[in-house]
Parts: structure tokens; sequence; C-alpha cells
């Protein structure tokens, strides 16, 4: 692995650890709190915060699975090269667009 790649994937690790943790964090707080769906929808439509924060969210699990998922797939199957790389850039493209498309949803709805 690259020393770039390492270090992106070391970095977006960081950032998903805080993440989960304050994702996790809040699925608690409501469910403890006994909020409704509804609830949690209506707080979170047109919530800037909520939107920045899960786009950091996504980004970082954009960046960092198909990092991962290279060198599974080297070292699992012999997979090299550039097939490989433009594969897994895609996939990062796709995670991207799919979980940005998700968070804007629910702030949009």
């Amino acid at each position: 692995m690259s020393p770039l790649l390492y270090l992106a994937q070391r970095a977006t690790a960081l950032i998903l650890a805080l993440t989960v943790a304050v994702h996790l964090g809040t699925i608690l707080y409501a469910v403890r709190g006994g909020l409704t769906a509804g609830e949690i929808l209506a707080r979170t439509q047109g919530n800037g915060a909520f939107l920045a924060f899960y786009a950091v969210f996504v980004l970082a699990a954009a960046i960092h699975a198909p990092i991962g998922l290279r060198s599974v797939l080297r070292e699992w199957t012999g997979w090299r090269g550039r097939s490989l790389d433009m594969a897994m850039i895609a996939l990062s493209a796709l995670i991207a667009v799919l979980g940005l498309r998700a968070a804007l949803a629910v702030f949009l709805a």
C-alpha cells in the first residue's frame, strides 16, 4: 500500500470512529427518549448540522472502505493493476453518491 493510501485510510478511520460513536449515541438517546421516526425526521429536516455531519461520515466511509477492500482483494485474489484501482474508485464514487443522496433526502424530507 502506498504511503498516501495508508495515511488516507488511517485518517478516515479516526473520522469514522468519531462519527460512528456520535451516530450510535444519538440513536440510543432517541430510542431511550421515546422519539418516533416522525419526530426524528422532523428534527433532521432542514438541519444543516445534520447534513454536514452525515456528509463527513459518508465521505470518510467512501474513502476508507475501498482502500481496505483493495488490500483484501490484492491479497486474496491476486488482482492488481489499473483495473483494480478503477474498480475501487468506482466503488468509492458509488458509496459517496448513494450516501450523500440518502443524507440529502432526510435533510429535505
